[in-house]
This record gives C-alpha cells, structure tokens and sequence, in this order.
C-alpha cells in the first residue's frame, strides 16, 4: 500500500495493515527506575490498565512516578500488526496506538483515579494527534480490562465531558475499547525519560480538573 498521499489520522484497514511477525521484540524483564518485573505474571491482588495519551514517553513517567503504580511499560496496542516495531507503527500502517501498561495496587490508587490523571495530563479533544505529533498512532485511548474498567472508564469520560463543556473546549475524541494484544516496544522505549533525562515529552493537558468520586468501583 502506497503511503504518498494517505492521511496519517485515517485508521488503516486490517486488510491493508502491515503483516508484523510472530516473534516478540527483545526486551529487558525489569523497570529501570524500581527494578521490578514489567511483565506477567504480577503479584496478586495488583490489577493493570492500559492507556493511549499521545507519545508514551511521558505517559509512562507520569504513571510510574504515581504513588500505588507498581510498575509500567510501554507498548503498542489497539491494531492489527503482530508484534510490530517502532519503524512500523510510525508510517500508521499497524493500527496501533502508543500505549503505557500500568500495573498497580488499587488499595493504594484506583482506576477511576487513574482515570484522572489520564484525562487531566494530555488532550483528549484531538483526534488522532497529540500537539506536533499528527497519526492514528498518538490517538488517545482507554483499553479496558472487563466490564468494571469499562463502567467506570466511560462515567469518567462523561464527567469530564461536562467539565469540558463548562470550560468551552471541544468534545472528547477518545476511543474507549476492549484491550486486545498488548505488544512490548523494544527495549530503548522502556523508561525512556529516565534514560534521556532531557529527552522529548509533548504531554499537554487541557488545564479542565477532572471530577472524582463517581462512586463506581473497577474490581476487574
């Protein structure tokens, strides 16, 4: 398929999508920052969410940095392509999002207040970009992990619709689904901020709080 002319914020085709490969890209197995495993299996009782906010670079600095977050990763979800590289997501051929897994202890912080920081820490009222970064790859996005995550997930997305509405911004573009394949980006993704103190971070929020307290519980 030839990308000359194609809109990079038109969601590829599956038929049209790139053909990836059935091996997972190599990564390292533990958190820079806390040493911890940053995949399966995880300690019992933690839960995980998955969130497209833009460029995952920052997206996983602020989760990590977040008290009751007991680990996180960065990598591509919501497409098509198996196992797709970095290369590859960025020509929007893949279907994917960019995307941070966050595992965390909800005794300490629940999903709806991660939920907050989500919708308060980028623009979820631009469609398929994030400022400079144009493509369906830097849309934003919730992956829920059942039913529960879903509730509570689409609630917070109303609520802060109309805290949106009464501040005058636009309307919320964010794609609200079941998370499907979560693919690891390759090794120099992970924690990238901490590995390039100065490295490039384009999250921007709308400067509109999010409301707390919806009284839904996600007990997935």
């Amino acid at each position: 398929m030839s990308l000359f002319g194609r809109d990079k914020r038109q969601m590829v085709a599956r038929a049209d999508a790139l053909p990836g490969r059935s091996t997972p890209l190599p990564t390292s197995e533990r958190h820079l920052v806390s040493g911890r495993p940053i995949k399966p299996p995880f300690p019992e009782g933690l839960q995980t969410a998955v969130f497209g906010m833009g460029c995952f670079w920052g997206a996983e600095r602020v989760f990590w940095r977040t008290p009751g977050v007991w680990s996180t990763a960065v990598g591509y979800s919501g497409g098509f392509t198996p196992n797709p590289t970095y290369e590859e997501t960025c020509t929007n051929l893949t279907g994917h999002a960019e995307v941070v897994l966050v595992v965390f202890d909800p005794t300490v912080v629940t999903y709806e207040q991660l939920l907050k920081i989500f919708w308060e820490e980028h623009d979820p009222t631009q469609e398929m970009r994030q400022g400079n970064d144009v493509g369906t790859t830097y849309r934003s996005a919730i992956y829920y992990a059942g039913d529960a995550q879903r509730t509570v997930a689409e609630a917070s997305r109303d609520a802060y619709q109309q805290a949106l509405d009464a501040a005058g911004r636009g309307r919320i573009t964010t794609e609200i689904a079941p998370l499907g394949e979560f693919y690891y980006a390759e090794d120099y993704h992970q924690q990238y901020l901490e590995r390039v103190p100065n490295g490039y971070c384009g999250l921007a929020g709308t400067g509109v709080s999010c409301p707390t307290g919806l009284g839904v519980a996600a007990d997935g």
